[in-house]
C-alpha cells in the first residue's frame, strides 16, 4: 500500500525556505515542523507552499531562510478547527528533504502528479476576459481508508474537457502547486486576505479503466 501511495501522489519542489520551522505535532516521539517553501514561476510572481517535515529529515532548530531546498513527497489535506469551524487545510508531507546550491537547480522547480477520484460535480466558468476554468475536487486514496482531497483547476482546452468528467470518474493529473490570494469579506466595510493552495492542472487523462 505504501508503493502506490508513493505512484498515486508524488511531488517535487525546489525553492526557497521561506519562513523558521513552526512545531505541529509529536508522533511516537517524532517531532513534526511546519514551514514555507517560495517558488519562483515563469513570470515576475512566485508561490508560497507550505511544507511538513519530520525533525530527523532537517535541522529544524536552525534558521535556515534564503536555503534552497529540494522537497520530495505528498500532498496532503487535513481537517482542521479553525475559528471554531472545520477547515480543509492542505500541506506538502515531505518524505525527503535536501539543501543545495542554486546552480543545482536543472529540472522543473514544481511538479505534481495526482491518480484519483473526482468527487464533487466540476465546476466549469469563465473570468471577466473569457478564459474558460473549470474546478475540479479530486480524492486520492492512502492508507488507513484514509484520502486526501485536493482541489485542482483546469484552463481552456482541458477545462472543456474536464468540464464533462462525473463523480466517481478516475483520472490522472500533471501540473503544479500554486498559491493564490484572495480576499474574504467579513462584513459590508471589512475584508481579510487569505491564501488558497491548488493545483494547476497542465495534462489530465480518464484512467484506462474508465475507457470503455
Amino acid at each position: 500500500m505504501e508503493d502506490n501511495v508513493i505512484r498515486n501522489n508524488q511531488v517535487n519542489l525546489i525553492g526557497k525556505i521561506h519562513s523558521t520551522f513552526e512545531f505541529s505535532h509529536e508522533v511516537y516521539g517524532e517531532g513534526f515542523y511546519n514551514f514555507d517553501v517560495e517558488i519562483s514561476r515563469l513570470s515576475d510572481n512566485s508561490d508560497i507552499i507550505p511544507i511538513m517535515v519530520s525533525e530527523r529529515l532537517i535541522d529544524t532548530t536552525s534558521d535556515l531562510r534564503g536555503k534552497i531546498v529540494d522537497v520530495q513527497g505528498q500532498f496532503r489535506s487535513y481537517n482542521r478547527q479553525i475559528e471554531g469551524k472545520n477547515r480543509l487545510v492542505l500541506t506538502v508531507f515531505a518524505r525527503e528533504i535536501s539543501i543545495f546550491e542554486e546552480e543545482e537547480i536543472k529540472r522543473n522547480p514544481n511538479y505534481i502528479y495526482l491518480d484519483g477520484y473526482i468527487c464533487k460535480p466540476p465546476m466549469y466558468r469563465t473570468t471577466p476576459f473569457g478564459r474558460e476554468i473549470t474546478d475540479i475536487l479530486l480524492a486520492v486514496n492512502r492508507p488507513y481508508n484514509k484520502s486526501d482531497y485536493i482541489p485542482c483547476i483546469c484552463w481552456g482546452r482541458n477545462a472543456r474537457y474536464a468540464e464533462k468528467f462525473n463523480v466517481g470518474d478516475r483520472i490522472k493529473i500533471w501540473g503544479r502547486i500554486q498559491s493564490r490570494e484572495y480576499q474574504k469579506k467579513l462584513s459590508e466595510t471589512e475584508s481579510i486576505s487569505k491564501v488558497a493552495y491548488e493545483v494547476s492542472i497542465s495534462k489530465i487523462e480518464v484512467h484506462e479503466e474508465e475507457i470503455k
